[in-house]
């Protein structure tokens, strides 16, 4: 059974016990995706238009981390300008727990 859900504005396919770098989540022990586009049971398929309503998918927080930095470097030319900037973005690791559909 598999599902693909939808947060931070990115789309996951995820079954049980998958383990996930999503977004950052505020200080959560767990977490439930209500946004559910689809659903499959290795038989039946259900799509939503856009969200299945009776569908849900829960998953437990493990973690929060930051990825590897990216160096940013700007240029112009002939002007002696130069800029480097560092970004490191936070995401927060969960683990699927639970596919509900009603």
């Amino acid at each position: 059974m598999y599902a693909i859900i939808e947060t931070g504005g990115k789309q996951y396919r995820v079954s049980e016990g998958d383990i996930l770098k999503i977004e950052r989540i505020d200080n959560k022990k767990s977490v439930t995706f209500n946004h559910v586009l689809m659903t499959s049971d290795g038989k039946n398929v259900s799509v939503g238009k856009p969200f299945i309503s009776s569908a849900k998918v829960t998953a437990e927080v493990m973690g929060e981390d930051k990825a590897k930095k990216v160096l940013v470097f700007k240029q112009k030319p002939r002007k002696g300008h130069r800029k480097l900037r560092g970004h490191r973005q936070t995401y927060t690791t969960v683990k699927i727990k639970d596919i509900q559909i009603k």
